[in-house]
């Protein structure tokens, strides 16, 4: 069952209601990155796996978020962490789950 994706950070929502344009050109983009043969699942996954590689902690953060509330489970989500550590190494590997422990307590508490 899929529930509502979590809201947009405050930060997010501060900048784009001051530059709505740029706000605007990131949904298209987001958009036009869903087209394509990967279903939803896999598609977030892949966000994910990105923002892990790119060691941006706000989209791993946000990721995770969207994954467990579109119905990913957290083992899955996890999994994605752990197959990063052969690429990132041990202690980006280590933070990232630190990332995605904080996202799934913080929704766990909601």
């Amino acid at each position: 069952m899929t529930k509502s994706l979590p809201p947009a950070p405050e930060p997010y929502e501060s900048f784009v209601s001051r530059y709505p344009k740029l706000g605007q050109a990131w949904e298209l983009i987001s958009e036009a990155g869903r087209q394509g043969p990967l279903d939803a699942k896999t598609t977030r996954l892949v966000r994910l796996a990105v923002a892990i590689g790119a060691m941006r902690q706000g989209a791993v953060i946000a990721n995770a978020r969207k994954a467990l509330a579109s119905g990913i489970s957290a083992e899955e989500v996890e999994q994605v962490v752990a197959l990063a550590a052969a690429t990132i190494g041990m202690p980006g590997t280590v933070a990232v789950h630190t990332w995605v422990r904080e996202a799934t307590t913080e929704d766990a508490k909601r």
